[in-house]
């Protein structure tokens, strides 16, 4: 297929990479314009402006927006639909607020354009890894966008099948799913971050008991100098905590055990916060998501070793720099 995408920052210039790996044609641009010629090097297409975008593509017209959630995305949305033609399909593939997806899809149906919220995870690892796809819109346009969601999936690989799963019922063990109408993809992938929050809490917490078990407040008997590369390490073999979270943080502790390069500063992208009012609307508790929210909040003031190893995930997982002097 035929994709142009918009944004070629530490995800959407992968995502094209893989695309192109699949032998799919993609139309690129970004205000930088290194991005794009350093792709077109690789074989895209490159354009110089939105409108030129557009102009490059074949009818009907598939665009991903691969910019930041918020005035980027409502800017570059609100472009294309003045330079798109009924039956085109706009993506959206940032974190964008699950209600602004349904505002969007209803203004953007009265020019017969179509609209596909697509929560992405995978961070800087997708392009070998694989992306996990939370998909929202209308069924028939999504089904029609189905190779390039197959080809941006991690796919089943050597992951088991689920004890009780016996028949494919979606592409969920592909690695991308359709979950609803509008607004139905970004919801699934807002509250996948909240708990996200939630299980990085969960380890820097723990870690930094470790990093304590030292103290002179303890009893001599119960003081223990404990090597934290090794414990994150031998969790990662058999343990029931184990997963891709704990890969990174055995990472980053391998590499710098104390955590020096980080502050312990952490940044809430917005979908921690949607989350939480997610669960106030619907009059659900969220204790630990609602904790840790708070959390990223305080580590702005001062800082714990416990938020030096959620800055070093953040970081391993999607390249997110801690703001200079915590700002």
């Amino acid at each position: 297929m035929q994709l142009g995408m918009i944004g070629l920052g530490k995800m959407g210039a992968n995502m094209v990479r893989r695309l192109m790996r699949g032998g799919h044609q993609c139309v690129v641009y970004d205000r930088n314009p290194e991005h794009v010629q350093r792709l077109v090097t690789e074989g895209t297409v490159g354009a110089d402006s939105l409108a030129d975008l557009a102009s490059r593509l074949a009818a009907p017209r598939a665009v991903w927006v691969m910019v930041p959630a918020g005035d980027a995305t409502e800017t570059t949305v609100e472009f294309l639909a003045q330079r798109l033609s009924p039956d085109d399909i706009i993506i959206d593939g940032g974190n964008s607020y699950f209600k602004d997806d349904i505002r969007r899809a209803r203004s953007l149906k009265d020019h017969g354009i179509h609209y596909v919220d697509v929560g992405t995870s995978g961070g800087t690892w997708g392009l070998d890894r694989g992306y996990c796809l939370m998909i929202g819109g209308p069924e028939p346009v999504v089904r029609d966008l189905d190779p390039i969601f197959k080809t941006l999936a991690p796919g089943r690989g050597d992951i088991p099948r689920t004890l009780g799963r016996s028949t494919v019922t979606s592409t969920a063990e592909e690695g991308y799913l359709y979950c609803g109408p509008s607004g139905a993809g970004h919801f699934v992938k807002m509250v996948h971050n909240g708990i996200e929050y939630g299980l990085m809490q969960a380890y820097a917490e723990g870690f930094d008991i470790f990093r304590h078990a030292d103290s002179e407040n303890l009893p001599k008997d119960m003081q223990y100098d404990l090597n934290l590369p090794d414990i994150a390490e031998v969790w990662r073999r058999g343990s029931v905590v184990g997963s891709w979270l704990l890969d990174l943080t055995a990472s980053a502790l391998a590499e710098n055990p104390d955590l020096s390069d980080f502050t312990g500063s952490v940044e809430d992208s917005g979908e921690g916060r949607w989350t939480v009012m997610a669960a106030i609307e619907e009059g659900v508790r969220a204790d630990v998501l609602s904790a840790s929210l708070y959390t990223r909040f305080r580590s702005r003031q001062d800082h714990s070793f416990a938020e030096k190893v959620l800055s070093a995930m953040r970081y391993k997982f999607g390249g997110h720099v801690e703001r200079a002097n915590g700002e």
